[in-house]
């Protein structure tokens, strides 16, 4: 299905309408969180829904991410298909036990005689002065943790694909969203993520990367807001070199082979994440590629968010935060090498 077919949709309404269809497909499929009903969900994920279901299926919870991500894990061992909503992600440390002793552990603790159907959905990521406890992206954190499949959207087309592959997996699956991508009035979102979405449903196939730009003088390797801020970048850049650029969409399972193929093309890597620095995506790309494909890489830049708390004050969490600046001068540095 060719992303320019269908309306045009945010990416929230592009999720809302993936999670509306397999609800009336299925009635084991139900949401649960906190302000997900009457308020729709703080940055528009499950919008319009409650219109639709009842509360018995769109479901506010207290505030205890405990209480109600190890009551998705039970339910989803029962043979339903919860999707729930962790508000942000930098919540997951008061429900870690739920998240990774149970929701990703219990089907190979039990010996494969139960799955764990369901979706954890949550907000990422910074840029509007929410400080460090609500800033967070943590797509490493979750990635590295055996059990959970993890996809982060970058457009519409994509949020809602990857939303009806999630709900229908048998294994759980972590949805990560960006909140600068959502469309939502008081965050307003950059120049591509509201794309033209098929009216049926489809689906956007696990581990395979999407090569939202190409080129053959530098391959970026990014993920959820900062694929449009390598996009823009590349555009800047396109008299003097040519960009590719390559959206991950899904972390676990990783897409490789699109990465070395990439690299091996242009022999130049900058890899571009708005997680931390260290022992997280960046490093690990840029560990396949070499192992992958190491005679072929020239040079590598990445560019991160430092190993720090994310700053409440708006000029230094602008400063930590990777821009657009930030990604030019990595392609023209590894550029010239």
């Amino acid at each position: 299905m060719a992303a320019s077919d269908g309306k045009e949709l945010t990416m929230s309404r592009a999720m809302v309408d993936a999670i509306a269809h397999e609800m009336r497909e299925s009635d084991d499929v139900f949401v649960m969180g906190e302000d997900i009903a009457d308020y729709g969900g703080i940055f528009d994920s499950t919008q319009g829904l409650l219109d639709e279901f009842d509360r018995d299926r769109i479901m506010d919870v207290p505030i205890s991410e405990t209480a109600f991500l190890g009551a998705a894990v039970g339910a989803a061992q029962s043979g339903m298909r919860p999707i729930a909503e962790l508000m942000f992600v930098d919540f997951f440390g008061v429900a870690m036990d739920q998240i990774y002793n149970q929701m990703a552990k219990n089907t190979y603790m039990s010996g494969g005689s139960v799955s764990v159907p369901m979706v954890l959905m949550t907000a990422v990521g910074g840029t509007y002065n929410d400080a460090a406890q609500h800033s967070q992206t943590l797509y490493g954190t979750f990635a590295h943790l055996p059990g959970m499949k993890v996809v982060v959207p970058s457009t519409a087309y994509d949020a809602k694909g990857l939303m009806h592959a999630a709900i229908r997996d048998d294994d759980p699956v972590v949805f990560m969203f960006h909140k600068r991508l959502m469309g939502i009035g008081w965050m307003p979102a950059p120049e591509g993520p509201k794309t033209a979405v098929p009216d049926e449903d489809y689906t956007v196939e696990f581990g395979e990367a999407d090569v939202k730009r190409e080129g053959d003088d530098v391959t970026v390797v990014t993920l959820g807001l900062h694929v449009h801020r390598a996009i823009e970048a590349a555009e800047d850049l396109a008299d003097e070199v040519d960009v590719e650029v390559v959206d991950l969409r899904s972390l676990v399972p990783l897409d490789t082979e699109t990465i070395v193929e990439s690299v091996s093309k242009t022999g130049r890597l900058v890899v571009v994440d708005e997680d931390y620095r260290s022992f997280g995506v960046s490093g690990e790309i840029i560990a396949r590629a070499a192992e992958n494909g190491l005679s072929d890489l020239t040079a590598v830049e990445r560019v991160t968010m430092p190993d720090t708390p994310i700053p409440y004050a708006r000029p230094l969490e602008q400063e930590v935060n990777p821009g657009t600046d930030d990604i030019i001068e990595a392609v023209r540095s590894v550029n010239d090498e």
